[in-house]
């Protein structure tokens, strides 16, 4: 996991996310439909998992491959673009801040299915480093940074509507990891195959929405280097997560998205001349502890 921890963390792919997309924005707005953004996302997962199981031709697959084995990988897509809509449907019943506080209650959800579903005992101490990780994430999430024009105090604003979709978006992100994880451990395929399976289906549940979408404009348009950064990164970062999910844990997943705060924090500071606050050590400090706690002690 500690591999895993400094591709994604120590060379900032994960963390590297929100930067890269404020450099994207043209006057304050971003110039490109996510749509086109996301398709190409998944088609870049798609090229570079080919690539790789191209690369490991010569090594024998270990099972014999039907459809039976792509199929499943049917519902990670369905889940996962489901939960991205919720995302755009959420923001209409809460403000930005709220949603990136609340959503981290994401964290008990998928620790909650990681236990439940793959029955995974995790004792005491393990909950309580997970629950730091979720109190890094929310102290974080209300003021880690800070602009000079940034006012002093922060105000949630959630309707019970945004609860509910709240609910249902945390339940289907814990879902699909978890899921996600079994079908990549049950099957005794490698890994680049399994990749394959799942971003194609991702690749044609994308294209269909863009298709479906009534948004004007070229499939390319208002795209930049910048942009095409994210692509990779975003690329980068999916093939990263799948090979903890196969080889580690969701759990292992979850420490690695709370670390990057870290390089977030540190590339804002750098990029956009942000302030770090109290609260973004104390984030640093739970983050720490919670490590500690889950891998270091037994």
């Amino acid at each position: 996991w500690a591999l895993m921890l400094l591709l994604s963390v120590a060379v900032p792919i994960y963390g590297s996310h929100a930067p890269l997309l404020t450099l994207c924005k043209v006057d304050g707005a971003i110039p490109f439909s996510s749509t086109s953004m996301v398709v190409l996302v998944e088609l870049t997962k798609l090229m570079l998992s080919l690539l790789f199981l191209l690369a490991r031709a010569r090594e024998p697959l270990g099972a014999a491959v039907s459809w039976r084995h792509a199929v499943p990988f049917a519902l990670s897509a369905l889940l996962y673009a489901a939960n991205n809509n919720l995302v755009v449907h959420m923001q209409l019943f809460m403000d930005p801040s709220t949603f990136q506080v609340l959503s981290n209650l994401k964290i008990v959800s998928t620790a909650l299915l990681y236990s439940l579903l793959l029955r995974r005992r995790l004792g005491p101490r393990r909950w309580l480093a997970l629950l730091l990780l979720l109190a890094a994430g929310v102290t974080y999430s209300c003021g880690g940074l800070r602009g000079p024009s940034d006012p002093s105090g922060m105000h949630l604003h959630v309707t019970p509507v945004g609860l509910l979709l709240l609910s249902v978006y945390c339940l289907i992100s814990g879902l699909s990891a978890v899921y996600t994880e079994a079908l990549l451990k049950t099957q005794a395929l490698p890994l680049s195959l399994q990749n394959i399976f799942l971003y194609f289906f991702g690749v044609l549940r994308n294209l269909m929405g863009s298709l479906w979408s009534t948004t004007e404009g070229r499939f390319l348009e208002g795209f930049s280097l910048w942009v095409l950064l994210v692509v990779l990164s975003q690329a980068l970062n999916g093939l990263i997560m799948s090979v903890v999910m196969k080889h580690s844990s969701n759990i292992t997943r979850l420490f690695i998205i709370s670390c990057s705060i870290l390089v977030n924090a540190l590339l804002s500071v750098a990029l956009f001349n942000l302030q770090l606050t109290l609260l973004f050590f104390v984030a640093v400090a739970c983050i720490g502890l919670a490590v500690h706690l889950y891998y270091g002690v037994t």
